[in-house]
C-alpha cells in the first residue's frame, strides 16, 4: 500500500469517526432535551391546575399557619425557577414525592402497578400484530377487491369508535351475556391471598410456577380488555402494512422475481413482505408506546389495575404527585421506545446509517 492510499484511508477513517461522534452527541442532546421538554411541561401544569399541593395533604379545614408550614416543607413558597430546579433534581432520582391517595412513595406505586399496564399492553401489541400484519396484507394483494373493502372497513371501525363504549359493549356481550370472560378485574378474589407473583407479570408468573388454574383465570381476565386494545392496534398495524406492500409490490425487484418464475407466494413473504418490515418494526413498536400510554379508559372500564387506573384515581382525589410521577414515567418509556425502533430502523435497514 502507498503513502497516498494510506493516507486516504486515514481520513476515512477519521470522516467515519467524527460522523459516529457526531451522531452520539446529536442523539444525547435529542434525549436529553426531550426529557427535560417532558419535565418542564408536567412541572407547569403541575402549576397550572386549580390544585393545592397542601390542601391536598391536610385538608380544607387545617389551619392556614399548618398549611403554610407544608407549602414551605414542599418548597412552594420558593421562586418558579427554584421549584423548577428542585423538580428536576428529584425527578432524576426517582423521587416524585409521597402519593396523598396510598401514602406511598409514588415511585413504589408505580413499580407496583406498572408491570399490568406492560402486560395487557404486550397482549394487545401481540394480537395486533398476529392479525394486523397478514390483514394488512391481504388487502395490498387483494387491491380493490372485496376483501380490502373488508379489511379497511375493520380499520376504519378500529378508529372511529371510542374505545369506552366499545369495551362497555364487549362487557354486556361476553361477560353479562355469554359468560366466557371473567369478570372486570386482573385475578379472581378465590386465587388473589394464596397466589405469590415473583415479577409482578401475572399471567408468567402462574405459568412459570406452574399453576395452570390461577393462569386460566388470569387469561379469562385479560383478553378482553387485552383483545380490544388488540383490535385498536390491529387497525393501525393493517393500515400501515397495507401501505408499505402496495410500495413494494410496485418496485422493480418484484417484477423481476415474476420474470424469473417465482411462486407468488414466495414474492410476497418473502421478498415484499421482508422488505416492508423495516419500517413496519417502527410502526409495530410505536404502536406500543401508544397502548402503554393510552390504556387509561381501557384499565378504568374493566378495574384494570394498571398505571392508567392509578392516575385516574389519582387524578380523582387531588393527588398531584402521583399524577405527574405517572405522565413521567409514561413519557419517558414513549421516548424509549421511539428511540429504541429508531436504532432498530437503523440496525435493519443499511441506506439509514449514512445519513
Amino acid at each position: 500500500m502507498t503513502l497516498t492510499d494510506t493516507t486516504a484511508v486515514t481520513r476515512r477513517s477519521r470522516r467515519r469517526a467524527s460522523s459516529f461522534g457526531m451522531a452520539v452527541v446529536r442523539f444525547v442532546v435529542t434525549v436529553v432535551t426531550t426529557f427535560l421538554g417532558l419535565l418542564a411541561v408536567t412541572f407547569f401544569i403541575g402549576r397550572v391546575v386549580p390544585i393545592d399541593p397542601a390542601l391536598a395533604i391536610v385538608g380544607d379545614r387545617a389551619p392556614s399557619h399548618v398549611v403554610e408550614r407544608v407549602r414551605e416543607e414542599l418548597g412552594l413558597n420558593l421562586p418558579l425557577y427554584q421549584q423548577f430546579w428542585i423538580y428536576i433534581k428529584q425527578a432524576m432520582t426517582g423521587d416524585f414525592g409521597i402519593s396523598v391517595l396510598t401514602t406511598n412513595p409514588v415511585m413504589t406505586d408505580i413499580a407496583r402497578v406498572f408491570p399490568a399496564t406492560i402486560e395487557l399492553a404486550t397482549i394487545g401489541t401481540i394480537i395486533g400484530a398476529l392479525i394486523g400484519v397478514p390483514l394488512g396484507v391481504l388487502a395490498a394483494v387483494k387491491r380493490g377487491s372485496i376483501a380490502d373493502q373488508i379489511v379497511r372497513v375493520i380499520g376504519l371501525i378500529g378508529y372511529s369508535v371510542p374505545i369506552f363504549w366499545l369495551g362497555l359493549l364487549a362487557l354486556v356481550l361476553f361477560y353479562a351475556k355469554l359468560g366466557w370472560v371473567a369478570y372486570p378485574g386482573r385475578i379472581d378474589i378465590v386465587y388473589e391471598y394464596t397466589f405469590t407473583p415473583q415479577t409482578g407479570f401475572f399471567l408468567f408468573d402462574a405459568i412459570w410456577q406452574g399453576q395452570w388454574d390461577v393462569a386460566w383465570d388470569l387469561f379469562r381476565h385479560i383478553i378482553l380488555p387485552g383483545g380490544l386494545l388488540g383490535y385498536f392496534s390491529l387497525a393501525y398495524i393493517s393500515r400501515m402494512t397495507r401501505s408499505f406492500m402496495l410500495n413494494e409490490l410496485q418496485q422493480e425487484y418484484i417484477v423481476a422475481a415474476r420474470a424469473k418464475g417465482l411462486s407468488e407466494a414466495r414474492i410476497i413473504w418473502f421478498h415484499a413482505l421482508r422488505n416492508a418490515a423495516v419500517p413496519l418494526v417502527t410502526v409495530i413498536a410505536l404502536s406500543y408506546a401508544g397502548l402503554l400510554e393510552g390504556s387509561v379508559l381501557t384499565e378504568t372500564i374493566f378495574s384494570w389495575p394498571g398505571l392508567g387506573l392509578y392516575i385516574t384515581n389519582s387524578l380523582q382525589n387531588a393527588d398531584m404527585n402521583a399524577v405527574l410521577g405517572g405522565t413521567i414515567v409514561i413519557g419517558a418509556v414513549f421516548v424509549a421506545i421511539n428511540i429504541l425502533s429508531d436504532l432498530l430502523y437503523r440496525t435493519l435497514d443499511p441506506r439509514t446509517r449514512s445519513r
